[in-house]
């Protein structure tokens, strides 16, 4: 957690600890700090306020854009009003990519059983969404209720092109709407610029240096979404529930932070990750770079070891005091060959010996000497 965070979350965890809906003046504060963290929410992600919608983590709010967004409005030539189009019903399309979180994908498969048809959208061999195929598929489909692709893969870090991914959607399907992912791509991108062209944005604090349980969607004034959530009707009825104060006072001090810091955290995290991984590949044999570093963020290093398998390896990193992952952090602790990889044509020999190893603000020259001497015996280890 970052220090900003902490210090701001502290007074809404003690003795100003006030339900932001009640009217006495605890409460009015409450609110009041809620409000003033959805401005700085708003700011760092090119957003108005009230196109910010606070939820309890990643997770709730794609599942929110994925059930709830109905359709896109927008003008139509010659002064002719408003068009839009009707959706989750019998027929309607869902397009996620490949490599998509199991929030996206589960969510979007979930719409099935009302009618809907999940489509899925090829990646190439490096990760990243075919613009190619992508616009085949929006020729190819009728009544596309979302679209939905990440800013920066969550397992290979591989950044997807959002503005053309955008623009195509804009040129062929007008009413569909783009929903993205921006849990990883809120730490290491500018989202403002390379995700201008998303209708929906989703985040997550823990990230980014905020608390665990806190995130947020921003839903463009174009989309109208339904809820699915009822309660109180907070957040303007688009998710019911009593606001995690000070769970969201922290994600939008640490995401001030980030932001501000992005650029120079970037670089010097860049350049540990390059150490990090040269030094594998220098010492691990046969070990492969998943992915390009110039289409990824700096903080992912994911390579692929022949011989191994990632359970095993993970055990022997484990006790050696190195946290690391095969594949997604959210899978509760299954190991099984990443979707992902098998979406990029990764041959099953090197998929099953995965290692994702992450980077943050926190990363130190001292980690980097760690990894460097404990992974390569791991690996040893376990080839004898």
């Amino acid at each position: 957690m970052a220090d900003e965070c902490a210090h701001a979350m502290t007074p809404w965890i003690g003795a100003r600890f006030g339900n932001p809906s009640g009217s006495h003046a605890i409460a009015r504060a409450a609110r009041a700090a809620i409000e003033d963290a959805r401005d700085i929410v708003a700011e760092c992600l090119g957003a108005r306020p009230g196109e910010v919608v606070f939820t309890g983590g990643g997770t709730e709010a794609l599942n929110l854009a994925i059930a709830g967004a109905r359709h896109r409005k927008f003008a139509l030539p010659d002064g002719e009003g408003a068009g839009s189009i009707g959706a989750g019903s019998l027929g309607a399309v869902i397009m996620t990519s490949a490599i998509e979180h199991d929030a996206v994908q589960n969510a979007a498969a979930a719409q099935t059983v009302f009618g809907e048809t999940h489509t899925t959208i090829p990646v190439d061999a490096n990760g990243v969404v075919d613009l190619g195929r992508l616009a085949e598929l929006l020729q190819a489909n009728r009544n596309i209720r979302s679209v939905a692709v990440m800013a920066v893969n969550n397992e290979i870090g591989t950044i997807q092109p959002i503005g053309p991914i955008a623009d195509l959607i804009r040129n062929l399907a007008p009413y569909a709407v783009l929903v993205c992912d921006s849990v990883q791509g809120a730490v290491w991108l500018d989202v403002v610029e390379h995700c201008s062209g998303a209708d929906l944005l989703a985040i997550s604090a823990h990230k980014f240096g905020g608390p665990q349980g806190v995130g947020a969607l921003i839903v463009r004034p174009n989309v109208a979404l339904t809820a699915q959530q009822f309660g109180g009707g907070q957040e303007q009825e688009r998710r019911s529930g009593t606001q995690n104060v000070a769970g969201i006072v922290g994600m939008a001090a640490a995401l001030q932070a980030t932001t501000h810091n992005r650029a120079a955290t970037g670089l010097r995290v860049a350049s540990l990750r390059d150490r990090l991984v040269d030094g594998l590949l220098g010492a691990i044999e046969g070990a492969i770079e998943t992915s390009p570093r110039s289409v990824k963020v700096a903080a992912n290093a994911h390579i692929c070891v022949p011989g191994v398998e990632s359970e095993s390896l993970l055990v022997l990193l484990d006790d050696g005091g190195i946290c690391a992952s095969a594949g997604s952090a959210c899978a509760s602790g299954a190991i099984h060959t990443s979707p992902v990889l098998q979406a990029m044509g990764v041959p099953q020999n090197l998929a099953e010996g995965a290692l994702r190893l992450s980077l943050g603000a926190s990363t130190t020259e001292a980690d980097i000497d760690l990894a460097l001497k404990i992974v390569p015996e791991a690996v040893a280890r376990l080839r004898n």
